[in-house]
């Protein structure tokens, strides 16, 4: 099975309050990282082995997964003896996770670049550590798979950030409030990538988002897969506090996993 590496190293300054003390990727919602939220949402189709790629602040999550199995689960303490019994959790975590220091001011692509022994010269995936989707992961693996090239970038269509209004001769006709956007295809962060595509990255300060994916756009080998369903990252407190209330409603779109 393919890995997945999640990029988790950069300062999220727009975060700033939170940021601070913690890597954006651990900014919580509904009180999990937004890292977890991410890692669900390849493990719910069957993709459960990660490389997380640190920077800013990555002690923070070293010391978070070497303690996720306590964090996660029940505990019973005996304060007589010291001993501690870990209960089994609802919720039944078999990952895989490769916690790799890429370096704290190292660029996008840098970051990648430095994992190539990492992916086994295999497909892998690569995601950025603050946005979530519905998107069906499988598919998308699929679909890269099929046409034969060295990349796929999920497509999406975000949503808008006013509601929007339908006006005609002066009257408003149609309210909908921050609804998709219709027109306009950005990049939705999620990845499905050849190993070839190192050979277009030249050192730590590479940010892939520029030349490679340009490279890539010139040689014809980025596809695009076009993912229609729920799409957001979270760059501000407000995006933040959307996720949050998707989440505290039950009704997250992206928890795809009982």
């Amino acid at each position: 099975m393919p890995k997945a590496i999640l990029l988790a190293g950069g300062l999220g300054t727009r975060l700033a309050e939170e940021t601070s003390v913690k890597p954006k990727p651990m900014i919580e919602i509904g009180g999990k990282p937004i890292l977890w939220h991410i890692m669900n949402i390849y493990a719910s189709h069957g993709f459960k082995e990660f490389i997380v790629a640190l920077g800013y602040r990555g002690e923070v999550i070293k010391a978070y997964f070497e303690n996720f199995y306590r964090l996660n689960h029940n505990l019973s303490i005996d304060l007589a003896t010291g001993k501690t019994t870990v209960h089994e959790g609802e919720h039944k975590v078999d990952w895989a996770v490769d916690l790799v220091d890429t370096g704290e001011l190292t660029q996008t692509g840098g970051r990648l670049g430095r994992l190539r022994d990492w992916v086994n010269n295999e497909t892998f995936f690569m995601t950025y550590g603050d946005g979530v989707s519905d998107i069906n992961i499988k598919k998308a693996y699929k679909f890269h798979k099929s046409h034969g090239k060295l990349a796929t970038i999920a497509a999406v269509r975000p949503s808008a950030r006013f509601g929007e209004l339908g006006i005609e001769d002066g009257q408003v006709k149609e309210f909908k409030e921050k609804p998709q956007t219709e027109q306009g295809w950005i990049n939705g962060g999620f990845f499905v990538l050849e190993p070839k595509i190192f050979d277009l990255i030249t050192d730590d300060d590479c940010i892939w988002e520029r030349e490679p994916l340009e490279q890539l756009v010139k040689d014809g080998q980025l596809m695009s897969y076009q993912h229609n369903g729920f799409w957001q990252c979270m760059d501000t407190l407000r995006e933040k506090r959307m996720l949050e209330d998707l989440w505290s409603s039950g009704k997250a779109p992206w928890k795809l996993w009982d």
